[in-house]
């Protein structure tokens, strides 16, 4: 499995990206997508919606399970992943990548600090 170092983890499953501009892209892990299985749809707020630290902020549908989305940090959204609503499989395939969830505007920058490093979501899994 990949878990790339410069991005933070929660125990949640969920990843973020600090875009070193007040923005973070968050999306969900390659062990998340990988337990899951094939996605087969994707529910995600809309941008301007406003989220506190680990509130859902949608749902992620695998042929044999519902799962929700928490938050990492609080935030805007201020953009969605609008490709997942014809494509949700690009969250099995790239996770990382084509498969990021939303990006927010992000309300505390010192909430990064609080979520796992790479080695130590590892730990965890």
């Amino acid at each position: 499995m990949n878990f790339p170092s410069e991005l933070k983890y929660t125990k949640e499953h969920e990843w973020v990206r600090d875009n070193g501009d007040g923005t973070a892209t968050v999306g969900i892990t390659d062990f998340a997508q990988g337990e899951l299985g094939d996605i087969v749809f994707v529910e995600l707020p809309d941008e301007g919606d406003s989220f506190e630290k680990d509130e859902v902020f949608g749902n992620i549908e695998a042929v044999k399970t519902v799962s929700e989305l928490f938050m990492p940090i609080a935030g805007e959204v201020s953009e969605v992943n609008e490709n997942l609503a014809d494509n949700p499989e690009a969250v099995n395939d790239s996770p990382y990548e084509d498969g990021w969830l939303v990006k927010i505007k992000v309300s505390d920058t010192s909430e990064l600090e609080s979520l796992m490093s790479a080695d130590a979501y590892q730990e965890i899994i």
